[in-house]
């Protein structure tokens, strides 16, 4: 059986994490684009209709999916009405603005019998694969400390809806659910946040640098992001009880990670970590097999609902300057 799906939104995210991997995945047809950039889709998708109103593709009765990139405001009313219409919804991270949000579509998604899943796709990443794989065969021992980083050298502000003031904007909406799902799904729920935001780039409009720590019973979680970064290519720092892994290099969606980073042992010796491999297309292969009923849900609402409660603690607690109980 071949699914039919619909893109919303052609931005970055539409265009590279959503409309690039659907075509290239056995079972799954791109048949439509909601977007105004026809020029550009027209190139990258020759024959792929580009329509305007996502209305048309919740009223097309051939569509079976619906792929969400939009804004995150506009999340909560485009997936309640994918879901009201009938069709199976992924929906780019953050899962909406709120938890409560959050919630009120798992209930909906529920009500309506479908799939809906949040687009966490860094689970599939190479790097984290790897790290994944090395905590659950005990390489690394009892994990004593975690630090992850989303780093760039960035210093120019662009004009884009993530870089101006609003509900879910900068990079704590953008970039820490990634490092935050990651986490979660490596350790758990943590007993509390501490969360460390600001703007430092000239003419910034939202925030662009975080430092959160995430305190559970003697674990410590760094997740951090800061856009002024010329060394932007640290990504882990991990402690275990049996050895210390450093990774740098990019996110790898595709193939085998060429830079695996160092195991760091007690007695001084180190040697290259396990690599990691990759497939950008495997978050949809997922949802295919999950729809088709082959295959467990990718990412279940409640593991998204859990990641936009300490987003939320984390805002809270950069506001207040404390510690928040989660």
């Amino acid at each position: 059986m071949t699914l039919n799906v619909a893109v919303i939104g052609y931005g970055l995210g539409g265009r590279v994490f959503h409309a690039d991997p659907v075509p290239r995945t056995e079972g799954l047809r791109l048949v439509a684009i909601v977007s105004t950039r026809t020029a550009d889709i027209a190139r990258d998708h020759p024959g792929v209709p580009v329509v305007a109103d996502p209305e048309s593709v919740f009223a097309d009765p051939s569509i079976d999916l619906i792929s969400i990139s939009t804004p995150n405001t506009a999340h909560f009313d485009l997936c309640s009405r994918a879901l009201a219409a009938g069709k199976h919804v992924v929906v780019d991270k953050p899962f909406t603005v709120t938890a409560a949000e959050a919630r009120e579509l798992k209930k909906r998604a529920a009500a309506a019998g479908r799939l809906l899943t949040v687009f966490h796709n860094f689970r599939y990443y190479a790097d984290y694969k790897a790290l994944q794989t090395m905590i659950a065969d005990g390489t690394l021992g009892d994990i004593a400390y975690f630090e992850s980083h989303f780093d760039r050298w960035a210093p120019k502000v662009p004009d884009a809806w993530r870089e101006k003031p609003g509900a879910a904007t900068g990079t704590w909406w953008d970039l820490a659910p990634h490092l935050m799902d990651q986490a979660l799904q490596l350790f758990g729920k943590p007993i509390a946040i501490t969360c460390d935001q600001a703007i430092q780039r000239p003419g910034g409009g939202a925030i662009d640098f975080f430092h959160a720590l995430l305190r559970y019973e003697k674990l410590r979680v760094v997740l951090t992001s800061c856009f002024l970064a010329p060394a932007e290519e640290l990504r882990f720092v991990v402690h275990g009880s049996k050895a210390s892994l450093t990774k740098y290099g990019i996110n790898l969606r595709d193939g085998v990670d060429p830079n695996p980073g160092t195991l760091t042992f007690p007695d001084g010796t180190t040697r290259a970590a396990p690599a990691g491999k990759a497939d950008s297309r495997a978050f949809y292969i997922a949802v295919r097999d999950a729809i088709l009923g082959t295959a467990p849900q990718p990412v279940t609402l409640d593991e998204a609902i859990a990641v936009m409660d300490v987003l939320e603690a984390g805002d809270k607690s950069a506001a207040e300057r404390r510690e928040v109980a989660l």
